[in-house]
């Protein structure tokens, strides 16, 4: 299995605002004071057609989706929380915390992926959960390690343990299970999504090893990590506060490949992090303060990796 593609999928936003249904749990969110709707709107467009141009400058293949007016979903700029395709043309559904949320998936979406050859065999629906409020949101809870059959998982409100375990049985993947905290107004706060402390490259993974209060858990961790030989490097809860761990490992023309992350997460990082960084792939940064801002997500939740096989 690999563990990067070629392919992404993104969601242009019609309405996009800090989502009120989220903010209880998710401390990256802010008011913006220059914010009447409309102006938060036009901003991330242009921030998300800057981010769309410059990964296709670099040859990675993005599919735009528009999204539309109604129903209202002002978080569907970040679709890897309730989809992720796989090599074996599985499509996941995921159960989604806030209400406004669950609107977001849309069948249409996978006609346009069919349109363009990927193949879909079959579609691993967890989305009951919803009904008995249990949460998993995709690839912002889950860090998969696709090579060696891993998946990493924060725990929180909006990430299961016992739904995680039914994910990975039937994705046969290793169950990786910690907690991960922040301090917030000077208390310990669990993490809402495992991907704003960690990312999980070919050869390299950026963790914040400090936002595993649990000493065990936080070596085991980063010996599995190790285990399948990783450079760990090593970031700081302030630099996740930049969103230096929402980062994604993508793959452009000739295979080369790039970590991708917001503007804020690289001017965070040191002069020894970006070389660690340089020795495996390029970096690519782009200039995201508004969707970081109101949406409390970053780079890495805009993408949706597209692993589907394509039709011969």
């Amino acid at each position: 299995m690999r563990q990067t593609t070629n392919t992404i999928l993104m969601i242009r936003p019609v309405a996009f605002r800090m989502n009120e249904q989220t903010a209880v749990n998710n401390f990256y969110q802010k008011v913006l004071d220059h914010g009447n709707p409309e102006t938060v709107n036009f901003k991330a467009i242009q921030e998300f057609d800057a981010f769309v141009e410059k990964l296709k400058s670099v040859g990675v293949n993005v599919i735009v989706i528009q999204d539309k007016k109604e129903p209202d979903t002002p978080d569907s700029i970040f679709p890897n929380n309730w989809i992720s395709f796989h090599e074996t043309g599985d499509v996941a559904l995921y159960p989604m915390f806030a209400e406004n949320r669950r609107l977001e998936r849309r069948e249409d979406i996978l006609d346009v992926l069919e349109d363009k050859g990927f193949e879909i065999t079959e579609i691993m629906d967890y989305t009951s959960a919803e009904e008995d409020d249990i949460f998993l949101e995709g690839t912002g809870s889950l860090i998969l390690d696709r090579e060696f059959n891993k998946a990493y998982c924060a725990l929180s409100p909006r990430a299961d343990e016992e739904i995680f375990i039914e994910f990975c049985e039937d994705f046969d993947m290793s169950p990786i299970i910690f907690e991960a905290f922040q301090t917030v107004n000077g208390e310990r706060k669990v993490i809402y999504h495992t991907n704003v402390m960690m990312s999980v490259a070919e050869t390299f993974a950026i963790v914040c090893a400090d936002s595993i209060d649990d000493k065990k858990e936080r070596k085991m961790v980063l010996e599995n990590l190790k285990a399948d030989g990783k450079e760990i490097i090593l970031i700081t809860e302030e630099q996740v506060n930049k969103f230096a761990g929402n980062m994604l490992q993508v793959r452009g023309k000739d295979d080369k490949r790039y970590l991708v992350m917001s503007d804020s997460a690289f001017n965070s990082l040191t002069k020894a992090q970006i070389d660690k960084i340089e020795k495996h792939c390029e970096i690519l940064h782009v200039n995201l303060d508004t969707i970081e801002a109101c949406g409390g997500g970053s780079a890495r939740c805009m993408m949706a990796e597209v692993f589907l096989p394509k039709e011969e």
